[in-house]
C-alpha cells in the first residue's frame, strides 16, 4: 500500500501569498456567460428561464446579474431572445441599474422583509403576464439545484418558494420544467467551466481561504479560544460560503455549530474550516506534538486513518485529468481508500464556484467528463468508528495548454503563484502533479496531523 511510503517529517511550509487583490469579472466574461446560457436553453427548447435567488441560493442569478438580492428574494426572467427582466423587492430595486446584463426592472414588495411597506403591490401573476410568460409554451425554472432522485420525476421537482411556483402555474399554461441543469450539471452546464478571467476571480477566494488556514494552524496552542481561531479564519471582510468551523474536543454540544470561548486543551481533536467564493480549506487533527500523545484507543491513528487518507489525496491529485469520466475517478478512490473500510460516503471531489458545492461529476458510474476550466474541491471525508477524522480539503482547477497560456498572458502574477504552488507540491510533498492540474490554494495536500508539531507534515 502506498500509505506505507508516507512520511511525517520536517518540511518547509507552503508560501502564504498576501496582498492578492480581488479580480472583477469583465464585461466580456458576462456576455460570454449570457451567451452560454442562451445557447443551452435554446438547445433544450425553453422559451424562457425563471431564475430564483435569495442570499443563500443566489449563484445562478448572480452568474448573470453579478449580485444576489441579499436578505430578499429575487427573480431574473431570461427570454430566449436575450431580453431580461429582474423582479426585485424594496431594498434591491437600486441594484437593477448595476446588473451586469441589462434588465427591465419590476417591483415585487412580496419579496421584501416582513412588515416592510407594500406600496406598488402587484400580484406576481400580473408581473409574469406583463413579462409575456402567458404567451409561452415551455418555461425552465431555475432554483439552485437540479434533482437526481431515482424514484421521482426530477423535472417536476422545484426548489423555488411555493408562492412563486403557484403564481407561475396560475398565470401561464406553459409546461414548467426544472432547468437548473443548464447551469450546474457537470456534463454541460454553463457554470461548470471557467475562462481565465473567472479562474483569476475565484483564485482570490481559494488563496484567501488557504492563507487563513495556514495562519490558524500556526496559531494553534493549548489555551487559545475557538473564537480566536475563528477570527483568523475570516479575512478582508469577504463573504464566507460555509459556516466557519473552529471546534475543539466534542463537537455539536447543544447543537452548536459556531466557535465558542472554549479553550483548546492538549490532546484534543481539532477541526477547522473556512471558505470564500472559489475555494474551501479544511483541516482536522490533534492538538499534540507527537504520536506518543495520541489517545490510548487511537495509538495507530496515523497508520489506520491519517496516512491512508493522505495517500488517497495524493493519488487523487496524480490521477485526475481532463477527459476522465467522473465515474473513473470515483472508482479509483474506492480502490485506494476502500469505502467500506474508511467510511466515506459523499462524492470524493466536486465542483465549486460562487458556492462551496456547485455539483459533482464524481459519482458511481458517472459518464460526465472532467473538462478544462473546471474548479474542483478535493473532498474525501473518511469516518472510521472510534477514530478522530482527518481532512485536507483544498481547491484545484483543470486547465489545458490553451487555458494555461491565457492565464499566463492575462494574469502573470496569478500564473507565478500557480507555478510556485505546483513546484512545492512536486518537490516538497513529492506528489507527481500533472501539468493540467493547477493549484488555486496555497495548501493543496499540505497536512499536519499533529497541530503542535508545526514543522512536520506528510510527504510521499
Amino acid at each position: 500500500m502506498r500509505s506505507m511510503m508516507i512520511q511525517l517529517q520536517p518540511i518547509p511550509a507552503p508560501r502564504h501569498f498576501t496582498d492578492v487583490p480581488p479580480v472583477l469579472l469583465t464585461d466580456a466574461t458576462l456576455l460570454e456567460r449570457k451567451n452560454k446560457v442562451l445557447t443551452r436553453m435554446n438547445e433544450a427548447g425553453f422559451d424562457a428561464l425563471v431564475i430564483y435567488a435569495d442570499k443563500e441560493h443566489g449563484g445562478n442569478f448572480e452568474y448573470l446579474t453579478g449580485f444576489v438580492p441579499r436578505f430578499e428574494e429575487g427573480l431574473l426572467i431570461l427570454d430566449k431572445s436575450g431580453a431580461a427582466t429582474a423582479i426585485l423587492g424594496n431594498e434591491n430595486l437600486k441594484m437593477a441599474q448595476h446588473s451586469r446584463i441589462p434588465v427591465t426592472l419590476k417591483h415585487c414588495p412580496l419579496f421584501s422583509l416582513p412588515n416592510q411597506p407594500m406600496e406598488n403591490e402587484t400580484s406576481l401573476e400580473t408581473l409574469f403576464s406583463e413579462t409575456g410568460l402567458h404567451r409561452l409554451n415551455r418555461i425552465g425554472l431555475v432554483g439552485w439545484k437540479m434533482f437526481t432522485a431515482t424514484r421521482a420525476d426530477n423535472t417536476q421537482l422545484f426548489d423555488l418558494p411555493y408562492f412563486i411556483v403557484e403564481a407561475l402555474k396560475n398565470s401561464t399554461g406553459a409546461q414548467l420544467v426544472n432547468a437548473a441543469h443548464l447551469f450546474i450539471c457537470g456534463d454541460n452546464g454553463a457554470r461548470v467551466t471557467n475562462n481565465e478571467n473567472e479562474i483569476a476571480h475565484y483564485e482570490y477566494g481559494a488563496n484567501l481561504a488557504s492563507g487563513c488556514m495556514l495562519q490558524a494552524m500556526n496559531a494553534v496552542e493549548p489555551g487559545i479560544r475557538e473564537t480566536e481561531l475563528g477570527a483568523l479564519l475570516a479575512a478582508e471582510g469577504q463573504y464566507q460560503t460555509v459556516v466557519t468551523i473552529a471546534a475543539a474536543g466534542q463537537r455539536f454540544e447543544k447543537a452548536n455549530f459556531y466557535p465558542t470561548y472554549k479553550k483548546l486543551e492538549r490532546g484534543q481533536p481539532l477541526s477547522m474550516t473556512t471558505a470564500f467564493k472559489g475555494g474551501l480549506s479544511s483541516r482536522t487533527g490533534f492538538v499534540i506534538a507527537d504520536e506518543s500523545e495520541l489517545p490510548e484507543a487511537q495509538k495507530d491513528y496515523l497508520d489506520r486513518v491519517a496516512k491512508p487518507y493522505f495517500a488517497a489525496v495524493a493519488s487523487w491529485l496524480e490521477t485526475i485529468r481532463i477527459g476522465m469520466p467522473g465515474g473513473e475517478l470515483y472508482a479509483h478512490i474506492e480502490q485506494v481508500l476502500n469505502k467500506a473500510q474508511y467510511g466515506w460516503h459523499l462524492n470524493p471531489g466536486h465542483l465549486s464556484a460562487d458556492e462551496e458545492w456547485l455539483s459533482s461529476p464524481v459519482y458511481p458510474h458517472s459518464a460526465e467528463t472532467l473538462k478544462s476550466g473546471m474548479i474542483l474541491q478535493i473532498d474525501i471525508i473518511p469516518s472510521v468508528p472510534g477514530y478522530t477524522g482527518v481532512s485536507a480539503e483544498e481547491s484545484i482547477a483543470l486547465a489545458d495548454a490553451a487555458l494555461q497560456s491565457n492565464i499566463q498572458t492575462a494574469y502573470p502574477a496569478l500564473w507565478a503563484r500557480i507555478v510556485t504552488r505546483r513546484t512545492y507540491i512536486r518537490e516538497v510533498l513529492k506528489i507527481k502533479l500533472a501539468d493540467e492540474v493547477i493549484p488555486l490554494s496555497n495548501t493543496v495536500a499540505y497536512l499536519r496531523p499533529f497541530l503542535l508539531a508545526k514543522e512536520k507534515a506528510f510527504t510521499c
